[in-house]
């Protein structure tokens, strides 16, 4: 059943693709999926042929977040289980989450959201924790909890706030507006707004093009990058040029730095 609710491939161009897939219930997420995408991506962060990791969904959205219907049915099943007290589910669904927004950030390479449609709740969460977020124009983003009485979970309300900025990221929350793909980019939650025809062609194609980079680089870069979120600013230079001097040891920099003397496209090997 889980491997059906998700679709995973693993293409020759160095990315690799994970599409939920529940397009009826506009690809509300189940716990049960949890367990097969934190694995898949525990692979591909060990798979050197791994670069670039892409996120999608089938049919209209990208994932509505969690399976509100399922939680009106069966709170417990939909939430990934009874638990014998009010820290313990906490605890759960924190687990859950980590499994994907959590895994998503922390993976050592690009991460990409390709928002086909609507995402929604968790599945806005979702595609925030990516590195990048690639469009469709019939994308929508919206917080949505205050209209089901939650609060938030899959750690938007982290994310989101280092995205649009304190005051925003509130109002986005406490109203649960739902905004299109022209405000998401004009408010930085978008990188990228493609036409939906040949949308997920184009955005495969981008993909492909951060999974030419040299690795080794990209994964210190994703490592700076997170660190500064939280490191004084000497500390984060000082990290910052561990990582640049490692890398100006790789093979990969030897030869790009020749390449650009010869005025060559490099190659990057991943060493």
């Amino acid at each position: 059943m889980a491997d059906e609710m998700t679709l995973f491939e693993k293409r020759d161009d160095g990315v690799a693709v994970i599409t939920f897939n529940r397009p009826d219930s506009l690809n509300a997420m189940m716990p049960i999926q949890a367990d097969a995408i934190a694995a898949k991506l525990d692979d591909w962060a060990a798979d050197d042929a791994v670069r670039c990791v892409a996120l999608t969904g089938a049919g209209r959205a990208f994932t509505a977040g969690g399976d509100v219907k399922a939680m009106a049915e069966d709170p417990d099943t939909a939430s990934g289980g009874a638990a014998p007290s009010t820290d313990e589910a906490a605890r759960n669904l924190a687990s859950w989450g980590w499994k994907l927004s959590g895994k998503l950030h922390t993976l050592p390479k690009p991460t990409v959201a390709l928002v086909n449609g609507f995402a929604m709740g968790a599945g806005m969460s979702i595609a925030l924790a990516c590195d990048i977020r690639f469009c469709s124009s019939k994308a929508k983003f919206g917080t949505a909890f205050r209209n089901v009485a939650l609060s938030g979970d899959f750690g938007g309300s982290w994310f989101l706030p280092r995205i649009v900025g304190a005051s925003v990221a509130r109002e986005l929350y406490f109203t649960g507006e739902i905004i299109d793909a022209e405000r998401a980019q004009a408010l930085g939650i978008a990188n990228h707004v493609a036409p939906h025809e040949g949308f997920l062609e184009a955005g495969l194609d981008y993909c492909a093009q951060i999974a030419s980079g040299p690795p080794l680089a990209l994964s210190r870069m994703k490592l700076n990058l997170q660190r500064a979120e939280s490191m004084p600013l000497a500390d984060a230079m000082l990290a910052e040029a561990m990582h640049h001097t490692l890398s100006s040891q790789d093979e990969d920099h030897q030869a790009a730095a020749k390449a650009f003397v010869n005025k060559e496209t490099p190659v990057f090997e991943g060493r």
